[in-house]
């Protein structure tokens, strides 16, 4: 049987940038063990399979698949599912188009707002399906410093300190001294195993952050490590961002109202990827969080299965 799929960069709007995903439409018949050697044959960071939705209100189901293992949640997908989804239905509408529509994941629902408004690109952005928690854990300062192959002064800024934050997917938040600092990492998935946190039933990854960016309007830069998800590094991880949040929120210590965050990463493996963040604080707490980028379909073909 011949199953369709694209395979688009999300994050960006160029080509050969940003993080691929493949996207395989009708994945109806595929066992859970199938879909984990579609995954590892197209060897990229995530793979989306398409589903009929559990409920009829709902416009698919989605299973997504690293290389290594299933997600209950992930944020490139989310955006990249959406945006081909709508391309594959609205396919001769003129644009520019507005739409929405609810994708049935491991964590729950999610509600997504896609805009087609250019011949080459869409943006799509989705609420978070369960705000950033914190979760209790401690750690060795230096420990960290030898997985990312950095000093220990350089781990921290400010009040910002490591910290295990989930939004539908663990990560250990660390923030670095500065620029110079998160582009000069040589990660050891030895030593990260050492010392890393399990959480959520899983070996928790390493997400590395500071204040600014490249790009000028970069309010964070950001890299990802997951070895237990069968990557190495990720240029694009919309799932951290969620969590990252709480963190940003917790340290920084934000007034009620809106707030707008700009996240890169994948800058050193010449992937750069930009992740919309907004949050909206009332009463001192995270009231809602919404996470966006643009999506752009770089192939297309079929499965032969």
């Amino acid at each position: 049987m011949a199953r369709s799929y694209a395979i688009y960069d999300v994050f960006t709007d160029v080509r050969l940038a940003g993080n691929p995903l493949a996207v395989v439409f009708d994945a109806q018949g595929l066992d859970e063990r199938t879909m984990q050697r579609i995954a590892r044959e197209f060897n990229l960071s995530e793979t989306v399979f398409v589903l009929p939705p559990e409920n009829p209100a709902h416009t698919v189901r989605l299973r997504i698949f690293t290389p290594g293992l299933e997600l209950p949640f992930a944020g490139h997908p989310t955006v990249g599912a959406a945006v081909a989804l709508a391309e594959a239905a609205n396919e001769s509408a003129a644009r520019p188009l507005d739409l929405v529509c609810v994708l049935e994941e491991n964590v729950g629902p999610v509600r997504c707002a896609v805009k087609l408004d250019r011949p080459d690109a869409a943006f799509a952005e989705f609420d978070v399906p369960r705000l950033s928690a914190r979760i209790a854990a401690q750690f060795n300062r230096q420990a960290i410093a030898d997985a990312l192959s950095l000093k220990p002064a350089q781990i921290g800024f400010e009040n910002h300190a490591p910290s295990l934050w989930s939004a539908g997917v663990a990560f250990v938040t660390i923030p670095v001294h500065d620029l110079a600092a998160a582009q000069s990492i040589e990660f050891d998935p030895a030593f990260w195993e050492r010392c890393a946190p399990f959480a959520e039933g899983r070996l928790a990854s390493a997400y590395v952050y500071c204040r600014g960016g490249v790009h000028h309007k970069a309010r964070f830069h950001a890299r990802m490590f997951a070895p237990d998800m069968g990557l190495g590094e990720d240029p694009a991880t919309g799932s951290a961002v969620a969590a990252l949040s709480g963190a940003i929120h917790h340290f920084d210590r934000l007034i009620d109202g809106h707030h707008a965050f700009l996240v890169e990463q994948g800058v050193e493996m010449e992937r750069p990827s930009f992740i919309h963040l907004h949050l909206d604080v009332a009463g001192g707490a995270i009231a809602a969080a919404r996470i966006g980028g643009q999506a752009v379909r770089i192939a297309a073909g079929q499965l032969y299965l």
